[in-house]
């Protein structure tokens, strides 16, 4: 079974609008044993729906369309499937009872262009929208089965996971198969270098599908596997899955796919420690990462931007014979850094940043891209200083705090 998707609009068209639904669907689908073949996008013109609808209509099992649902003169998908399906326009109860129970519901005017969002193709089947206003609807169009939703993007989850993907398990039948992914998150490899560490796998596992993910500064590893016998199935994957850990080693951070900033906070809270920021070039750019991870109060205390040289000096107590002699940038007042922020708050660890994040201020001695990373226990102080070769501050800054990430990772995996 084949499926593609398709988003609509004109904001998606043109890139105004970065179009993050169809990559959750796709995911979403692939999860539930179904291929996704192809990605498209179309504008706000009612030809150019209609043609693409009947060429998705041809060619796929499954399709998910997106958008176009509302009230407004540019939502044109319900009359584009229509057209599309050769059917007319008519008012589907149920769907009409949705949009009025929403309606009554927040104490809202129901206006003429609200009540014809109920306006269905015939022989369309009205999907429910718990927290919107735009029905969706399933239809058929010569051998494809149809899902349209709407484009904003928590309306379209909850309506994926609650009236389109238990249609899919009736669609596939009893003898759909199973279809499992494994995702391993690396860190310290592009996907190239993750590729050539991993050369031979097609080779020992046939049946297993390797793939990459860049989501920088991590790589994801996946492991695709599908067969009719969901034991051997697993077994095969949990081998793939042993090989490829084997063949990573230490640049493996999660065999589940989490990022660096997850696993860092599982390790804090099963050794029942706390982590306290203090920040230069980063910009709080690591306590951001930490803090989203639910539950990150459990082991996370507190964050320090201490930008200028006298806010080192006044919060973290960092000793300006220091900062005269060695510089902002330097392991040493990285290191007095992470050691006053974690006197400052009676945290199990100090970690700190300090570097030049470009894209000037730069030396010969201290070229743009360097960054210096403190870490300080109760009985000790470590540091380190890097050079990282991007030519982005944005990217500068992302890295540089992944690596104060991972040096804490590696102290924690210390027993």
């Amino acid at each position: 079974m084949i499926a593609e998707i398709l988003a609509t609009g004109d904001e998606i068209r043109t890139g105004a609008l970065v179009d993050r639904n169809s990559a959750y669907i796709a995911r979403r689908l692939e999860e539930a044993g179904v291929e996704v073949v192809r990605h498209s996008s179309v504008g706000d013109d009612p030809e150019a729906l209609v043609s693409i609808l009947q060429e998705i209509a041809c060619r796929a099992d499954i399709a998910v369309v997106t958008g176009g649902l509302g009230p407004t003169d540019d939502d044109l998908t319900t009359a584009a499937a229509a057209r599309a399906a050769g059917v007319e326009l008519v008012l589907d109860p149920r769907a009409l009872e949705s949009v009025e129970a929403l309606f009554k519901a927040r104490q809202w005017a129901l206006s003429p262009a609200n009540k014809n969002q109920a306006l269905l193709p015939t022989g369309a089947n009205c999907l429910t929208n718990p927290v919107g206003t735009a029905p969706g609807f399933e239809l058929k169009i010569e051998r494809c089965e149809m899902f349209f939703l709407p484009g904003v993007p928590f309306e379209m989850r909850q309506m994926l996971a609650t009236e389109v993907l238990p249609r899919l398990v009736q669609l596939q039948g009893p003898d759909r198969g199973v279809r499992l992914v494994k995702t391993l998150s690396t860190f310290g490899l592009g996907e190239s270098a993750t590729a050539e560490y991993l050369e031979g796998f097609g080779e020992c596992f046939p049946h297993i599908k390797l793939g990459f993910r860049a989501k920088f500064p991590e790589t994801h590893v996946k492991l695709y596997g599908s067969g009719p016998d969901e034991g051997i199935l697993r077994s095969q994957l949990a081998k793939a899955e042993d090989w490829v850990t084997r063949h990573l080693g230490d640049k493996i951070l999660s065999n589940t796919g989490e990022s660096l900033e997850q696993v860092v906070g599982t390790l804090l809270r099963d050794r029942n420690e706390t982590l306290a920021v203090a920040e230069s070039c980063t910009g709080g750019l690591i306590a951001d990462l930490i803090t989203e991870v639910p539950g990150s109060s459990d082991y996370f205390k507190l964050s320090a931007v201490t930008y200028a040289n006298s806010a080192k000096i006044k919060i973290l107590g960092v000793a300006s014979g220091t900062l005269g002699i060695h510089g902002a940038v330097s392991e040493e007042t990285a290191g007095e850094m992470a050691q006053g922020v974690r006197r400052i708050s009676g945290a199990s660890y100090g970690l700190a940043t300090s570097g030049i994040a470009g894209p000037g201020g730069g030396t010969d001695a201290k070229p743009v891209g360097t960054v210096c990373i403190g870490l300080a226990t109760s009985d000790s102080v470590s540091t380190r200083r890097y050079h990282f070769t991007l030519d982005n501050r944005r990217l500068n800054k992302r890295i540089f705090a992944a690596a104060a990430l991972e040096l804490l990772r590696r102290k924690l995996l210390i027993p």
